[in-house]
């Protein structure tokens, strides 16, 4: 931000001596000299104008944003698919605990969802900004009011404030929906409460998306579960268990090369993207956002 702010006041300190030099210029009846500083600041002058324009874009999505508009690849018309989640880091003796993609990809991914907002919520996002279903992915009775949406451009950066200051939503604070849908209530775990810690946020830059053929945008927010020690327990016994078709369990070295290991000519990715980001390593790379660091208590 310091390099944008410097930029932004040499290139206006060069334009507002350009005007003043005109106007002298002008008084002394010197056209050449106003002719060329003329040149200048209409060279500068929009220059200046995209720096301003550089101030407000404060973390790499808009940055994103800005040089697809700027390349002419999208402009304020353009749908935009987002998908905006909260993940689970559980990792109990240096092992991931992964589930299986309930969407038919054949992938593991950690234990987590994409956020849902409520009947409310969905009128005001209709009202403001025009949302439109995701067509990507069938919409359910599990799906219907979910963050997996698609909105103009133009839209986006509203959308995203609304996102996190006012919308009617799932919060960070209480997560434990897909903790229960995915390991409770498929009898893993017989837990009645859970308290996790908020790691941060991972927002992905926008771009084209080649599989769905579409620009877009992902938020995972990243908690880590904070199992006391009965559940350390029952994650052992899981452990113990091994993987099987819903559960796996992996090291950090397996999610960061997504299951493929070229040593034994296993070529296949077995592991989502998204894994990536729960990973203790990468905590260092999360935006740092309110309540980040927090821990909290649910029910189940």
């Amino acid at each position: 931000m310091t390099k944008k702010v410097i930029k932004v006041l040499l290139l206006g300190g060069v334009c507002a001596g350009c005007i003043v030099g005109i106007v002298l210029f002008e008084l002394y009846q010197l056209p050449i000299g106003c002719s060329l500083l003329s040149i200048a600041f209409g060279v500068l002058s929009p220059c200046f104008a995209k720096r301003i324009q550089d101030l407000a874009d404060n973390s790499n999505w808009k940055i994103s944003q800005r040089k697809l508009q700027r390349g002419n690849l999208i402009d304020g018309n353009t749908d935009i698919r987002i998908s905006f989640s909260y993940l689970y880091r559980i990792k109990i003796d240096g092992i991931y605990l992964l589930v299986k993609n309930a969407r038919g990809t054949g992938k593991y991914q950690p234990v987590g969802g994409v956020y849902r907002f409520s009947d409310e919520e969905r009128t005001e996002l209709a009202n403001l900004f025009h949302v439109m279903d995701d067509n990507k992915m069938p919409v359910d009775s599990s799906s219907r009011n979910d963050y997996r949406l698609r909105i103009k451009n133009k839209y986006l950066r509203s959308f995203m404030k609304r996102f996190d200051d006012e919308a009617k939503r799932e919060r960070i604070s209480n997560v434990g929906r897909e903790f229960k849908e995915e390991l409770v209530d498929k009898g893993l775990v017989n837990w009645s409460c859970i308290q996790y810690r908020y790691c941060g946020r991972h927002i992905t830059n926008l771009e084209f998306e080649e599989h769905f053929q579409i620009y877009q945008i992902m938020l995972f927010d990243i908690v880590e579960l904070i199992p006391d020690e009965e559940q350390k327990n029952d994650l052992r016994k899981l452990l113990q268990r091994g993987s099987n078709d819903y559960l796996y369990f992996v090291n950090e070295k397996e999610i960061q090369s997504l299951g493929i290991d070229t040593d034994n000519n296993k070529l296949e990715e077995t592991i989502g993207d998204q894994t990536k980001f729960t990973l203790e390593r990468e905590e260092d790379s999360l935006s740092h956002e309110p309540k980040s660091g927090d821990t909290f208590s649910v029910k189940l």
